[in-house]
C-alpha cells in the first residue's frame, strides 16, 4: 500500500505568547516540497536563520526541546512537531519573529485545528518509514528513567509516569498510534508544571509567559486551574504528545514500539542519537514496501506495562 508524503494546502498564520519571553510571537506555517522535511526560519534575523528539524540540531532540552545551529536557536518546537506527526505532515516551513514557537494553550490542539482548517496536500513522493529491527534503550543519570524502541509491526507507544504528587501520581497509557487516536486522545493534553518551580523560574527571567491559560499548574496538593483537567490522564498524555514531537525529528514515521518510564525531552533526544548511531538496529522503507497491516485502523490498547522493563 503506497502512502504519499504530505504538506499543507495553504499558509497558516497565528500569534500567541511565547512561553519563555512572555511576548507575543507571530508565526507563519507554509507548504514545502517533497523530501524537504520540516524547517524553522527566524524572520527576525538577517542570516544563519534556518534550522532543520533534526536530532543533531537539538541544542537544549531544559523545559522544552530547543533547536540550535550557527548561533541561532528556536525553542519549544515539540508541540507543533507533534501536531505535524500526528496528522501525517512530512514537509513544512515554520517562520517566526522570535526565538520560540508560540505556546498557544499548552497543547497541540490549536495547531491541529489550524492544520485541519488549512487542509493537507498529497505530494508525488512516497512516505518513508524507519523500521526498528533491534531494541535500542537509554537511561537517565539516576538509572531510573528509561526509554526504548523495540521491533513491532506498527508504531505503538507505552508510557508510564510517576510523580510524588497527589494530583498526578502514577499514570500509564498504551496505544497503537493512529491519526484518529492522536486527534481524540493525545493532542488536547496540556503541558504541566508545579507552582514552586514556575515561581522559581519566573524570578530568574524564565517561563515568563507561563500561565493558567497555557499550562496545568499544581501547588503542593492540587491542580489550581479552575477548569481542572481535560481528561483524567492528561499528564501522561502530554508526555506522549511531547515524545511524538521529539521523535518526529527523525523526519519520518517510526515502525516500532516506544516504551518509556519517567522519560522527557533529554532522554527522547538521547534515544534518537543512539538509534541513528546503531545502524544495524533499523532500516529505511517506503510505504509501498511495508505490510498493509501497518495502515489498518486501530483502537486503544489496554496492554500491561512490560514486567521486564
Amino acid at each position: 500500500m503506497k502512502n504519499t508524503q504530505k504538506t499543507l494546502k495553504r499558509n497558516i498564520q497565528c500569534k500567541s505568547v511565547g512561553l519563555h519571553s512572555g511576548r507575543k510571537v507571530s508565526m507563519t506555517i507554509k507548504p514545502a516540497g517533497a523530501d524537504q522535511g520540516i524547517s524553522f526560519v527566524r524572520k527576525d534575523m538577517a542570516e544563519n536563520n534556518i534550522i532543520k528539524a533534526l536530532p543533531s540540531n537539538v541544542s537544549d532540552t531544559t523545559l522544552a526541546t530547543t533547536l540550535g545551529l550557527n548561533g541561532t536557536r528556536i525553542s519549544t518546537v515539540e508541540h507543533i512537531l507533534s501536531a505535524f506527526s500526528g496528522l501525517g505532515i512530512d514537509n513544512a516551513i515554520i517562520e517566526t519573529d522570535s526565538f520560540e514557537i508560540p505556546i498557544m494553550d499548552g497543547s497541540a490542539l490549536p495547531f491541529v485545528s489550524m492544520i485541519k482548517e488549512a487542509g493537507l496536500k498529497d505530494q508525488e513522493k512516497e512516505k518513508k518509514y524507519l523500521v526498528i529491527k533491534k531494541p535500542v534503550s537509554v537511561n537517565d543519570e539516576s538509572g531510573e528513567g528509561k526509554v526504548s524502541l523495540i521491533p513491532s509491526s506498527r508504531f505503538e507507544i507505552t508510557y508510564h509516569i510517576d510523580f510524588n504528587h497527589p494530583a498526578v501520581g502514577s499514570q500509564f497509557y498504551n496505544f497503537v498510534f493512529s491519526r484518529e487516536i492522536y486527534e481524540r486522545e493525545i493532542c488536547l493534553a496540556r503541558t504541566f508544571g508545579f507552582l514552586h518551580e514556575v515561581e522559581y523560574l519566573q524570578a530568574r527571567g524564565l517561563a515568563l509567559g507561563g500561565s493558567l491559560q497555557n499550562a496545568i499548574v499544581l501547588d503542593d496538593n492540587k491542580i489550581i486551574n479552575k477548569e481542572g483537567l481535560r481528561c483524567p490522564d492528561e499528564f501522561v498524555k502530554h508526555k506522549i504528545l511531547d515524545a511524538i514531537g521529539d521523535l518526529s525529528l527523525l523526519g519520518m514515521p517510526i515502525i516500532g514500539h516506544l516504551i518509556a518510564y519517567k522519560s522527557g525531552h533529554k532522554l527522547n533526544n538521547m534515544l534518537l542519537r543512539t538509534l541513528l548511531a546503531s545502524q544495524d538496529a533499523w532500516e529505511l522503507k517506503t510505504s509501498g514496501s511495508l505490510d498493509k497491516s501497518v495502515f489498518l485502523p486501530s483502537v486503544k490498547s489496554h496492554a500491561r506495562f512490560p514486567a521486564s522493563y
